[in-house]
């Protein structure tokens, strides 16, 4: 299996949005952004939806997978 590859940052600056906002719009703690971003934490497939949800945008532009 790959590993995970973001652009969580990306989105999250492009529509100036902080850490703390984007955590409490899906439900989750702030360090759970933090650990996405670093790409040391996998999201559940719920938590993946409510994020590209937020941004607009299919799930694949924020989470891929890379060999």
């Amino acid at each position: 299996m790959g590993k995970l590859v973001t652009t969580l940052k990306k989105h999250r600056f492009l529509a100036e949005m902080s850490q703390d906002e984007l955590a409490n719009l899906v439900g989750v703690r702030r360090e759970t952004i933090v650990h996405l971003e670093a790409g040391r934490y996998n999201p559940s497939l719920k938590l993946a939806f409510d994020i590209a949800k937020i941004f607009k945008v299919p799930i694949e532009e924020i989470f891929t997978f890379s060999d």
